[in-house]
């Protein structure tokens, strides 16, 4: 019987250790009061080896033909590698021609999408066109479109009767010394093996001189997944629209109290309240209206005239100077965060101070002409 009891016991106490440690995960949940969110654009995810072409046209337009020619078929990769290996990839093709800080700074363009928002542009450019139905990348020749290879030598013929496309700031054209040439627009995904095809013709012939080549990216098919955007300010506000019965009597009489206690140790405008209602306790009331309307006085931003503004900062100086050293550093930054308030405070210390060696000279000098 009594191993029997002690095994009840054993059970006994691990259930209920299970059930304390269950309604203590319940009640960390139900104190968490944290919020995650998650902005989407409007768009669907974009390539990263498109973002990096982007960052490199930022660079210069060299720099992006240069990268286009070593990563005409890398999108391949993507289907037999992982994402995070064909992210590494991009940066390894990528630093062929940036140096450590600018492949930092491609990294940290990943990490807020910066430049998705160019390719969607592009996108909406192509869907404008609009493109030829079943076509993976297409050509615009002077308002004509075709997505075969072997019809571009066609179209370029009567190309010159046809109106001239317009370009755009952001357009990528292939570099070459004569611009009054047939425009040749080609829309395709950069990396894919028809952009390769279609990229081998037209560079030819626009190094030849024969055309001028465009390349606007365009995404046959794009992704599924949404495009999640970083570095944004995001912010969630709820507001409890719960009406409470309070006591306004005793509101008033707090806050009231909770003024006093705050300002009754502080200097308003030189005078020490804290002192003078010591001293003077009859004057009370008094000195706290008094008190009230030179701290409202203060809020009051009046502009300084120019004869105000000078040897402020002499005066400003001097008086952190004269300031024991552990209040000194609080002194210099009150001064800086309430400089005009100060500054006015300060010009009316001195006024009174002149008017009052004014009047000491004024009874002296009464006082030797009685003598």
């Amino acid at each position: 019987m009594a191993p029997a009891k002690a095994t009840n016991v054993v059970q006994l106490l691990l259930g209920s250790t299970a059930l304390w440690l269950s309604q203590l995960g319940a009640g960390t949940v139900a104190a968490s009061k944290s919020v995650t969110a998650h902005l989407a654009a409007k768009w669907p995810e974009t390539p990263l080896l498109l973002e990096a072409s982007e960052f490199m046209a930022e660079e210069s337009n060299e720099k992006f033909w240069q990268f286009l020619e070593t990563v005409q078929e890398l999108a391949i990769y993507k289907q037999t590698e992982s994402d995070y290996s064909y992210y590494n990839l991009i940066l390894k093709k990528a630093g062929q021609f940036l140096d450590n800080l600018h492949i930092n700074l491609l990294k940290f363009a990943f990490s807020i999408r910066a430049y998705s928002p160019a390719i969607q542009m592009f996108q909406q450019i192509a869907a404008d066109e609009p493109p030829p139905d079943g076509c993976n990348a297409f050509v615009v020749i002077h308002k004509k479109h075709t997505c075969k290879i072997n019809e571009i030598k066609k179209l370029l013929k009567k190309a010159a009767s046809r109106t001239r496309p317009y370009l755009f700031k952001g357009d990528h054209t292939f570099p070459t010394n004569k611009e009054n040439l047939p425009v040749v627009i080609l829309y395709a995904e950069m990396g894919t093996r028809t952009f390769s095809a279609f990229h081998k013709v037209l560079s030819a012939k626009a190094q030849n001189e024969e055309i001028l080549y465009v390349l606007r990216h365009y995404i046959q098919k794009p992704s599924s997944r949404k495009m999640y955007l970083s570095g944004y300010g995001v912010e969630l506000a709820i507001k409890s629209t719960e009406y409470k019965a309070l006591d306004d009597t005793q509101v008033t009489t707090v806050t009231n109290t909770t003024i006093e206690d705050e300002t009754e140790a502080n200097e308003v405008q030189g005078f020490l309240f804290g002192k003078l209602k010591e001293i003077y306790s009859d004057l009370r009331d008094n000195l706290t209206a008094f008190q009230k309307y030179l701290i409202e006085s203060n809020k009051q931003m009046t502009p300084l005239k120019v004869w105000e503004l000078q040897d402020l900062s002499f005066q400003a100086a001097s008086q952190i100077m004269s300031t024991p050293v552990y209040d000194a550093i609080k002194l210099m930054k009150d001064i800086s965060q309430n400089f005009p308030i100060k500054a006015r405070l300060r010009m009316n210390i001195l006024i009174c101070l002149f008017q009052s060696t004014l009047n000491v000279r004024n009874l002296r000098s009464q006082h030797y002409n009685k003598t």
